[in-house]
């Protein structure tokens, strides 16, 4: 899991529900609730699929199924204040979420175990320059139960194949908390390039000040970093 951006608005209860109270039944987005991203970069927020994992545009509908996987504080540490504590808690998270993507800032998936259609985490495009042909992935999460299944592999080869050969990109960057030994691994083995550390680079709430660690893979390394991502997944599959 790659721990990236947290939220910086404090997540609370909202008001008029009861902490323990189910997600809504919620309806289904407008019509129109791309626009924003579809005008600054036409067919960036679109469904992908794979073997192991599909990535859907996040809407309320993944609230409940997200909800029951998120709850776990571990998967949270290095991201953002726990945000799955209550219903009321996760949904002001959702809206966060959905909200930016309505205003054309963000690009936010529900992860799709692809076995048995459930949401299983979530990532994202962000820090969107199309101009300058460059975006992030981050706030990736997924629940424990799918570490070291392959799931992340497969989602982060996804979001590059779709960034560098649909999207034009010419650069894909990451970047998670310095001392976040895990998500660092995981993206050096992509292998992402190290590009140094922003030191005192945020201040996030429950979890203090952040040094960022930034890593990123340029259009003319994406051809051997997908060989070793697809590598990797076929021996997985081969386990």
């Amino acid at each position: 899991m790659t721990a990236s951006q947290g939220a910086q608005r404090p997540l609370g209860a909202q008001e008029g529900r009861a902490a323990d109270e189910p997600p809504r039944e919620r309806k289904r987005p407008q019509a129109g609730t791309a626009d924003a991203l579809e005008r600054l970069w036409p067919r960036l927020w679109r469904p992908l699929a794979g073997q192991r994992v599909a990535l859907e545009p996040l809407s309320p509908e993944h609230e409940a199924g997200l909800f029951a996987v998120a709850a776990h504080p571990e998967v949270w540490r290095w991201i953002c204040p726990y945000p799955a504590g209550t219903a009321a808690c996760f949904h002001d998270w959702m809206e966060d979420a959905l909200g930016l993507a309505r205003r054309g800032e963000e690009a936010p998936f529900a992860t799709i175990d692809v076995r048995t259609g459930q949401p299983i985490g979530s990532t994202r495009y962000l820090t969107l320059r199309p101009r300058n042909r460059g975006l992030e992935i981050g706030w990736t999460w997924l629940t424990p139960s799918a570490w070291r299944t392959g799931a992340n592999l497969e989602a982060k080869l996804l979001l590059m194949t779709h960034a560098f050969e649909e999207l034009g990109c010419m650069r894909v960057e990451f970047k998670t908390h310095a001392r976040n030994e895990r998500s660092r691994a995981a993206l050096a083995a992509l292998p992402a390039q190290f590009e140094g550390i922003w030191r005192k680079h945020r201040l996030i709430p429950e979890i203090g000040i952040r040094d960022s660690a930034f890593y990123s893979v340029i259009d003319d390394e994406w051809p051997a970093v997908r060989a070793n991502l697809e590598r990797r997944l076929s021996v997985d599959a081969a386990a």
